[in-house]
């Protein structure tokens, strides 16, 4: 598949998901709690289905599988080469308590890896996208795109964490990493960060599961940057659990 042919369409896509976010995000919403406790809100499922049509219509001989979508058997995913990742809205906690920081994230997976990543920001219009192997790029709010880059580090080290879920197991990492300057973000966000030059590191010593990561994380990469285990190998996607072992997102120099 030639990704530079759909890229285009997918961010379409997420633009579209993002109007009907911001849309709710500026109404008196409710808030919901699924069964792990974890918030819920219309603009979830209305970002969800915008997506799903979205892409069933860019190919629809290719899965998806949603944050918020019907839950698939294991037996039925073990046999995706290729997949679409994605979560609705990441970062519900920032949508409900109307910090702007949530994002809509849209991935492809192949052979378990990400390849394709579409990120977009609803408050602030801002868009990245990435593909593994030809570059990222970001547009502004004004609509101005341009290509994003990693960069080396410089003292002291710029770490991003998590504005909830910051806990201290990773507070107790970030402090063995010597002099730092503590930079908070919500969602994918992070990972964004480090891709347009902003941050250095975010390391992740919590729950995280795979459509939280996988969008940004393509970008990430694409932009020269890594993200892999406390034991040095790529996150890798497609798993029987979804949940994300413990990482390290950095420039590749950290």
């Amino acid at each position: 598949m030639r990704y530079d042919t759909i890229l285009s369409d997918v961010l379409k896509v997420a633009d579209e998901a993002s109007e009907r976010v911001l849309h709710i995000y500026q109404s008196d919403f409710k808030v919901s709690f699924k069964g792990d406790e974890s918030p819920i809100t219309a603009a979830d499922i209305a970002s969800h289905e915008v997506i799903a049509r979205g892409l069933r219509s860019i190919s629809s001989d290719i899965p998806i599988l949603s944050e918020e979508g019907q839950e698939i058997p294991w037996d039925e995913r073990r046999h995706w080469r290729r997949f679409w990742l994605i979560d609705p809205v990441d970062g519900t906690r920032e949508f409900t308590q109307r910090s702007g920081e949530f994002t809509v994230n849209i991935a492809l997976i192949e052979n378990g890896s990400p390849v394709l990543g579409v990120v977009t920001v609803p408050v602030s219009g801002e868009a990245y996208w990435g593909v593994v192997g030809e570059g990222a790029h970001k547009r502004d709010r004004a609509g101005h795109r341009q290509e994003i880059r990693v960069i080396e580090p410089r003292k002291p080290l710029r770490v991003v964490a998590s504005k909830n879920h910051l806990n201290e197991e990773t507070r107790a990492f970030i402090d063995g990493m010597g002099e730092h300057e503590l930079i908070q973000a919500g969602s994918s966000l992070k990972f964004c960060r480090i891709a347009e030059g902003r941050a250095d590191v975010y390391p992740r010593l919590g729950p995280t599961c795979e459509w939280d990561t996988a969008a940004a994380q393509a970008v990430l990469v694409a932009a020269g940057g890594r993200v892999e285990t406390l034991n040095g190998e790529a996150l890798r996607y497609g798993k029987q659990n979804l949940l994300n072992p413990h990482f390290i997102a950095s420039s590749g120099w950290v």
